[in-house]
């Protein structure tokens, strides 16, 4: 009479035999996916690093010139570095309350020449930024940024006119004051000039009715 096996010893050829069967049946579709791994792990090991970006401030909707930006003004949008213009802005807080010079439509990148400061006289080479308060707010409110004009003060006693700055180029044309919205209190607006225009425009806007022209050059 043979000797019969052990159960146990049994069981497991049994199931040596099951998973060798079964890695028969799953060969070719083993193999499949050896290679396709094999050909991931080459591409990624192949592809491009990613391109390098910068973070800049752009806005995040159309806002108007003389708005003052606050919390849902400014967005951050990544440009390549050769995207990015000069003077970009990339610290919210420098922008915290800050009153745009121009226009700005959404997605276009702040810089500081947006904004009424110092910077706008790099807007206009050879000039120095200076705040004239024009004596009529309605005339100030036709002025756009980037207009030429020539500055005129008038002395209501002597009933003259005369042109204290020529080619005069408007930075900005800040919104009016809510505190101060009465046409008769005039309106700010910043222009370029000349460094050496700016004792006579500064006297002649405290003193006299500043209005402008504007030029046709």
């Amino acid at each position: 009479m043979p000797a019969r096996e052990h159960p146990r010893r049994v069981r497991l050829l049994d199931r040596l035999t099951a998973v060798r069967r079964a890695v028969r049946r799953r060969r070719r579709l083993l193999a499949v996916l050896c290679v396709a791994g094999a050909v991931a792990a080459g591409l990624r090991a192949t592809a491009p690093p990613p391109a390098p970006s910068v973070e800049v401030l752009v806005a995040a909707r159309d806002l108007p010139a003389g708005a003052v930006l606050g919390p849902g003004d400014l967005a951050t949008a990544a440009l390549p570095p050769e995207a990015k213009p000069a003077g970009a802005l990339t610290d919210p807080a420098v922008a915290e309350r800050a009153i745009l010079a121009a226009p700005v439509r959404a997605g276009e990148p702040v810089t500081d020449v947006r904004l009424v400061g110092p910077g706008l006289a790099d807007t206009a080479p050879g000039t120095v930024a200076v705040p004239v308060r024009l004596s009529d707010a309605a005339q100030a409110g036709l002025l756009r940024v980037g207009d030429e004009v020539e500055l005129l003060a008038t002395d209501p006693e002597a009933r003259t006119t005369t042109t204290i700055a020529n080619e005069a180029v408007v930075l900005a044309v800040p919104a009016l004051s809510q505190e101060a919205p009465d046409a008769l209190t005039g309106r700010l607006v910043v222009v370029g000039i000349p460094a050496t225009m700016v004792d006579s425009v500064t006297a002649a806007a405290v003193t006299a009715f500043v209005t402008y022209a504007w030029t046709n050059r």
